[in-house]
């Protein structure tokens, strides 16, 4: 679907209803639990590298120097890595995070639509995707820093757009990087309190693990990111040919 026919469809869509999400997203869960804790799992083993990159530098730094890190302040030379490194890092866990989780996002459709295949967690990592995924994360960071600039307000009014780029970037790869961010704020600025809300309630609900000796939390979190299929299905309507 090009970027004007999504347009129109997201101006003419019926209000999200809570209710009918949030039930429908408990519905499937209980299909994708397992897959969500896959996903989950990968997200960290994919992200890994890049914590190594802040950590590797201030281990080999502590061996060669162990009086380097005593002073108050961070020696120079490590100032000016982790400025190189940081960028990189936040916007390699960005652009991995991206796409794991617009993957997550295919799997929930094969399961709600009983389509036939394998789940495919690496779907998105190929060249055409994983570019529109960096330039996506770019334009993600730079709206974070944006938001933390307005006193932490505008991150607020921002989870509710972000959370639906992964939904654009997944279902619909007409869409350029750009086209995928004014989707996402089109949808979340018509229903930005119902989709907040159900944002913020999906979240409690996937911390419910954390009962279970603090490793259940991994089973459940990834149920935070099931409503927002469910917002794009009722709202968009799901294409096969994604």
């Amino acid at each position: 679907m090009n970027f004007t026919n999504l347009s129109q469809r997201i101006n003419q869509s019926a209000p999200v209803e809570f209710g009918t999400v949030f039930n429908n997203s408990v519905e499937l869960f209980k299909k994708v639990w397992l897959q969500g804790f896959i996903t989950l799992v990968l997200t960290f083993v994919s992200i890994l590298p890049f914590y190594l990159m802040i950590y590797l530098p201030m281990i080999a730094m502590g061996i060669s120097d162990p009086d380097a890190f005593d002073h108050q302040k961070m020696p120079p030379a490590f100032a000016g890595l982790m400025s190189l490194i940081m960028p990189i890092f936040s916007v390699g866990v960005m652009t991995f995070g991206v796409c794991l989780n617009a993957a997550f996002l295919r799997i929930c459709r094969k399961y709600d639509l009983n389509e036939s295949g394998k789940d495919d967690y690496f779907f998105y990592f190929k060249k055409e995707y994983l570019i529109k995924a960096l330039i996506l994360s770019l334009i993600m960071i730079g709206l974070s820093l944006l938001g933390l600039l307005a006193c932490g307000l505008g991150i607020i009014y921002l989870i509710v757009p972000m959370s639906l780029f992964p939904a654009f970037f997944a279902f619909d790869k007409e869409l350029s990087a750009m086209e995928i961010v004014k989707s996402g704020f089109a949808l979340g600025n018509k229903n930005w309190l119902m989709i907040f809300l159900l944002v913020l309630v999906a979240g409690l609900v996937s911390q419910l693990g954390v009962i279970l000796c603090l490793v259940g939390v991994l089973f459940t979190a990834m149920f935070s990111k099931i409503p927002v299929y469910f917002i794009y299905k009722d709202v968009v309507g799901i294409s096969m040919d994604a």
